[in-house]
């Protein structure tokens, strides 16, 4: 069972749990990275990657998502470097909560950004499987 948050000192494991769920996922290692692949890459652990202060995941993201949510909440969503102009999103994973922080990040949403990064690589029939 996938705890509610991730242990901000070390969210991977349960990252990889959320990815691993997933019809026919591989893990590897990528860019000296954590990577997931169904097909092609759609999400990669950061962890201070790139000068970035937060352990984070960037994930391929559908057309406009990382507009709309970098703008919503900037403390958690970014615009990952080397991929982020092909619209992939950055996520941060260490949240605490702090006053002026990300917050915490939350299993069920952490789920459905992976899962539609999932959707955008995936074959459409390894798709319809996440439809019943």
């Amino acid at each position: 069972m996938i705890a509610p948050r991730p242990d901000p000192a070390d969210p991977l494991p349960w990252l990889r749990e959320i990815c691993l769920s997933l019809p026919e996922v591989t893990e590897k290692i990528s860019h000296g990275s954590p990577s997931w692949f169904v097909r092609a890459m759609f999400v990669s652990y950061a962890e201070h990657h790139h000068g970035h202060p937060h352990i984070a995941f960037w994930c391929a993201a559908p057309p406009g998502v990382q507009e709309e949510l970098v703008a919503e909440d900037p403390a958690r969503f970014f615009r990952p470097a080397y991929v982020g102009h092909r619209g992939w999103l950055g996520v941060v994973l260490d949240g605490t909560g702090a006053p002026g922080g990300p917050a915490p990040a939350d299993r069920d949403e952490i789920t459905e950004i992976v899962t539609d990064a999932y959707r955008c690589v995936a074959a459409k029939r390894l798709a319809a499987l996440l439809d019943g």
